[in-house]
């Protein structure tokens, strides 16, 4: 592995001759359209798209409800540049959406109560709700995935059976929906508990090698609880279209800040899986059920409570097993650059919560949902 001196300009040349022990790193954000006045969720996703300019609209795109609108960003090796690339889309689609007469929410999902949405005019959408009918999860629900570049699918599959026990706690710092027709759920991330409706949705299984992987998914496909592979909700999994582990557990954070630093923490546990895979270090076979249970604590607590020290299955402060986590990232963090971008984020976070910490605070202070919205919109456009 070449040293780094972890300045920019070593980077990109490292990158430029070929060097691949640095790893890309591109983000999807899933948004709600909004009434300005009410708050509630609006069909509104054909009339922003008219307005999104045209050099734009190849990064923007419809999402499964007429109320959701989705960017990506360009993969990239400098979180400066993934900072860059989020910040640009969510003002100009920000932009658009006040031109068509909504508001756009990094929310994981609608707090005011109203009527659900229909789903985007799309034939294989069309066969989702012919085939689940009702799981149809309210007026929209709104994800973060991060997508980090591995070098093949045998190794992908590797990497996945590592992160899995880490991922409860990355699901806990990104908790952005408290509230759910118009009250307080008593969750952090109400999101998670609608998206478990589908029968897809899970922890990532320990897998055995990569054809375990395509066996599982065509099993799956044949019991019909997916119509396809992009159906293949785990927590974590090979991305269909590109060479890259996707983790997709969060909810959409509410700044790009509380983005770039979800971005750098799953690139620097990617970067580490990698080196124990390197090492002959073999992954942990964490118990399916105690993971099933770490995950719903990081929805009900979120980052301000307890969560499940998956060692040793007894609760920890949230904010110990995060800290945990960045320690273990650390090596990497620094390889790549992004130590001291995440220890001022981190910080950050301490200082303003979680998501739903903020959407809490913002109720608790004036309560009125619709102040929760306009503080979302605020944190959104940034």
């Amino acid at each position: 592995m070449v040293a780094m001196s972890g300045s920019v300009a070593e980077r990109e040349r490292h990158a430029a001759e070929g060097g691949t022990d640095l790893l890309t790193v591109g983000v999807e954000e899933e948004f709600l359209l909004a009434d300005p006045h009410t708050g509630t969720a609006v069909p509104a996703v054909e009339l922003v798209m008219e307005q999104v300019p045209a050099e734009l609209r190849g990064q923007v795109e419809r999402e499964f409800q007429t109320s959701q609108i989705e960017i990506g960003s360009p993969p990239g090796l400098e979180l400066s540049s993934i900072r860059h690339s989020l910040g640009m889309l969510r003002a100009e689609l920000a932009d658009a959406a006040e031109r068509a007469g909504v508001r756009l929410l990094a929310i994981g999902t609608g707090p005011v109560d109203g009527p659900v949405p229909a789903v985007v005019d799309k034939p294989r959408f069309d066969r989702m709700i012919e085939r689940f009918r009702l799981l149809v999860p309210g007026p929209g629900n709104n994800g973060m995935h991060v997508h980090v570049g591995v070098p093949d699918p045998d190794t992908g599959v590797r990497v996945l059976n590592h992160v899995r026990p880490w991922l409860p706690i990355l699901q806990a710092v990104t908790t952005n929906s408290p509230f759910s027709r118009g009250a307080d759920t008593g969750y952090a991330s109400w999101r998670s508990i609608e998206w478990e409706r589908w029968p897809s949705v899970a922890p990532t299984p320990y897998l055995e090698s990569h054809e375990h992987y395509q066996r599982l998914i065509r099993q799956l496909i044949a019991s019909g609880v997916m119509l396809d592979e992009g159906m293949l909700y785990w927590y974590a999994r090979l991305s269909a279209k590109y060479p890259t582990v996707e983790i997709r557990i969060g909810d959409v954070c509410p700044s790009v800040d509380d983005a770039v630093l979800v971005a750098a923490l799953v690139r620097g546990l990617v970067a580490t899986a990698l080196t124990d895979i390197a090492a002959g270090r073999r992954a942990v076979n964490t118990d399916h059920h105690l993971l099933v249970a770490a995950h719903w604590r990081a929805a009900h607590d979120g980052l301000e409570g307890q969560g499940v020290d998956l060692t040793d299955g007894e609760l920890r402060p949230a904010w110990e097993l995060l800290e945990r986590l960045v320690d273990r990232l650390r090596p990497e963090l620094e390889r790549h650059g992004d130590l001291d971008r995440v220890t001022e984020l981190l910080d950050g976070l301490r200082r303003h919560g979680s998501g739903a910490a903020r959407q809490r605070a913002v109720f608790a202070k004036t309560g009125k949902l619709v102040d929760v919205v306009t503080d979302v919109a605020r944190q959104t456009r940034g």
